[in-house]
């Protein structure tokens, strides 16, 4: 199957390293899409607000949409999201938003990713829980609780996650983060940001 990857280079390198028997093509900007008429699907893992770029593809396009859903960017029918933060694109199982017909499945099978069809809600689920726990890091390193390798070795060897909170973090990206649960707090006060990592994301866009 032939692949149509819209990407950083460390967006690249995590969705393709594991999975090489497949023909990529890394792409630089959205206009790009429709140059490739023979593809089998679109994998726009950049972060994108506006998908008109898709309305000419009848091929499934994925893009990397955490937090705004497919209703609220009035996506077409053949536009699916996925969670494109770093440390979820190599994982053996997706969470997908959307319409999953067999043409998605046979795409996945080919690249050997199980998926878990999701409701169309922000966060999915895996991003929700893993925002919520590096929230409560920066609570309680806000509170003095302990350090930040403190609470990272804590939280592994406690949980066996693969990484600490803040190196989750730091991966992801705190903005990521805050994005996320500004707007999970629109609905719900248990969402509600840490000061800590508030000002951790706005010195990040300093």
């Amino acid at each position: 199957m032939k692949f149509i990857v819209w990407a950083t280079v460390a967006q690249w390198n995590e969705f393709t390293g594991s999975r090489t028997d497949m023909d990529y093509i890394r792409v630089e900007d959205g206009n790009s899409f429709n140059k490739f008429d023979d593809a089998d699907a679109i994998f726009c893992l950049q972060q994108i607000t506006d998908v008109s770029v898709f309305k000419h593809i009848t091929k499934p396009v994925f893009i990397n949409s955490v937090t705004n859903t497919l209703a609220s960017l009035n996506a077409p029918a053949n536009v699916l999201r996925i969670n494109g933060w770093a440390t979820f694109l190599n994982r053996h199982t997706w969470e997908i938003a959307g319409k999953i017909n067999n043409q998605v499945i046979n795409i996945f099978n080919s690249l050997n990713i199980k998926i878990h069809a999701v409701a169309d809600e922000p966060g999915f689920v895996s991003a929700r829980v893993i925002a919520m726990i590096i929230n409560e890091a920066y609570f309680a390193l806000g509170d003095d609780v302990s350090g930040k390798e403190e609470i990272d070795i804590a939280m592994k060897l406690g949980t066996n996650y693969p990484y600490g909170p803040f190196e989750w973090a730091t991966f992801i990206g705190e903005k990521n983060i805050l994005t996320l649960l500004q707007k999970l707090f629109e609905t719900n006060n248990r969402y509600q940001p840490a000061a800590l990592l508030i000002e951790k994301a706005n010195q990040k866009n300093a």
